[in-house]
């Protein structure tokens, strides 16, 4: 049967009608879920998104890049159909479908920046973000985020862990004060946070103090200048838990040495919690013989760096908490190569979730191995600690080095490498000086065909670009080809 002219148009204004009926019961939803996700997720996620149709019972829901069905399938299919149910009850099932052509398209999807504008914030907290308690006492803002449930316990911090969760359930007990040291990036201000929010679930009333010793010391100092002190005193020794991080600094600060001994004496007496943080142990400290005597009377719990499953069970959560979905190899890669502390790892899985959110390329193991090298004499927070990764130095070995250190790392001989042999035990090895050699060498693909027993140019190419596309997701094949730069002395 044919239609008629009125009746195609007929057609097209009713599928257009549909269209436009399906794009409102979108944005409906799309409403519905924005307070449930945060605002960088949901615009990630969410962006040019669109219902395909409906089919009995069942909504198609369009994606436009194919990275994004997993990450919904697991985290977002469930809230999704429970807003889609309050609008439409007869819909008891969501398909996804990916539909390239979704992206950008306005004339189908919506532009979240427009429908859900940032909301402009009222006054601004101060830097510090301070609160002042009971009797006038100011503290720093406990992060809510730190809590001792979601802190990797591994084997270098098992004992601080246990320490934390028997003082957040006994406050002022036989673990008091409790002292927990450890170097730069290892989660020590995690669990300080973490004991005090525990502690103030259970007695919301408590006077929790947490502060620095930085800011302990600005607030005698403040008090001498204004001849305070009687009324800082008074404060300090009213509190239910004081919590000081970072107690090393303390040192050469005699007058606030003194009224932290002081301090630490009244709570003490009156069994209260004493939470101290430093960089070494109590007997290391430079501090007054009497101060460190006082920091060694209760529990002491060192906190080592994590070992590669703690270093990976961080990142695997951490993943989660950013809801990123990231190959575990790459997971496995970050864990194998940064090893000094926690902030490494949040540091570079950072710049991966940045990565994907602004350049929307999914983390491959050479992406993450340059975001390593970029790491490279940065400074961590504000301590003078350097993060250090493998970097190039700036040499040019020849073409001859390369092909001796690929000959001594795969245990084959430089005729088997500049031959014609296509075993593969010669052939990986072949390639591989091939991309060091265009790499390193700067030399010209027909410069080392050459070498290679006049190889066409071509081919060399061919070499060097799948040695290339190779290293992006093969760990193995990477960790080789640095272990023969370290061994040329290119990286260190």
């Amino acid at each position: 049967m044919t239609l008629s002219v009125s009746s195609k148009t007929q057609v097209a204004v009713q599928c257009s009608a549909e269209e436009i009926a399906l794009q409102d019961v979108w944005l409906k939803i799309l409403k519905a879920l924005y307070p449930r996700i945060s605002r960088s997720l949901f615009i990630t996620w969410f962006r040019d998104t669109a219902i395909l149709g409906k089919d009995d019972g069942t909504f198609i829901i369009g994606l436009p890049i194919p990275m994004g069905l997993e990450w919904h399938l697991e985290h977002y299919r469930g809230i999704t159909l429970e807003e889609v149910q309050k609008i439409d009850p007869t819909i008891k099932k969501l398909v996804y479908k990916v539909d390239g052509a979704l992206k950008d398209n306005r004339s189908r999807t919506f532009d979240l920046l427009e429908h859900f504008p940032e909301q402009k914030k009222g006054r601004k907290l101060p830097n510090k973000q301070e609160i002042k308690l009971p009797e006038g006492i100011i503290s720093r803002i406990l992060n809510p985020r730190y809590m001792l449930d979601n802190f990797v316990v591994g084997s270098g911090n098992r004992l601080a862990h246990a320490a934390c969760q028997a003082v957040a359930a006994y406050p002022g007990g036989k673990y008091n004060p409790l002292y927990l040291y450890g170097e730069v990036g290892l989660g020590k201000t995690h669990l300080l946070q973490a004991t005090g929010n525990a502690i103030l679930r259970q007695m919301p009333k408590a006077a929790v103090v947490y502060t620095t010793s930085e800011d302990f010391t600005n607030e005698v100092v403040d008090a001498i200048r204004t001849q305070k002190m009687e009324k800082f005193r008074s404060r300090y020794r009213k509190v239910d838990v004081l919590i000081i991080d970072d107690i090393q600094f303390l040192t050469n600060k005699d007058r606030t040495q003194e009224e932290f001994f002081h301090t630490f004496n009244s709570l003490y007496e009156a069994n209260k919690q004493i939470i101290l943080s430093g960089d070494r142990p109590p007997k290391e400290l430079l501090l007054e013989d009497r101060l460190k005597s006082r920091c060694e009377r209760g529990m002491i719990a060192d906190i080592d760096a994590p070992d590669y499953e703690t270093r990976l069970a961080i990142l695997t959560e951490k993943a989660l908490e950013y809801e990123l979905f990231i190959d575990p190899k790459v997971l496995q890669f970050i864990a194998e190569h940064a090893t000094r502390n926690v902030r490494e790892l949040e540091g570079i899985l950072m710049q991966a979730v940045a990565q994907f959110e602004l350049e929307e390329r999914m983390p491959s193991v050479k992406s993450i191995s340059e975001i390593m090298s970029k790491f490279h004499g940065a400074v961590v927070d504000k301590k003078e600690e350097n993060i250090g990764f493998d970097m190039p130095k700036n040499r040019a070995p020849t073409f001859q080095h390369i092909m001796e250190a690929v000959s001594t790392y795969y245990s084959v001989s430089l005729q088997d490498i500049t031959g014609k042999s296509r075993v593969r035990e010669i052939l990986i090895p072949r390639q591989i000086s091939m991309y060091l050699g265009k790499k390193h060498a700067r030399m010209s693909f027909v410069g080392i065909g050459e070498v290679c027993s006049g190889r066409d140019h071509t081919t060399v190419m061919h070499a060097v670009h799948k040695i290339e596309t190779q290293l992006n997701d093969d760990p193995q094949l990477l960790r080789q080809v640095r272990a023969i730069e370290r061994d040329m002395g290119i990286i260190v």
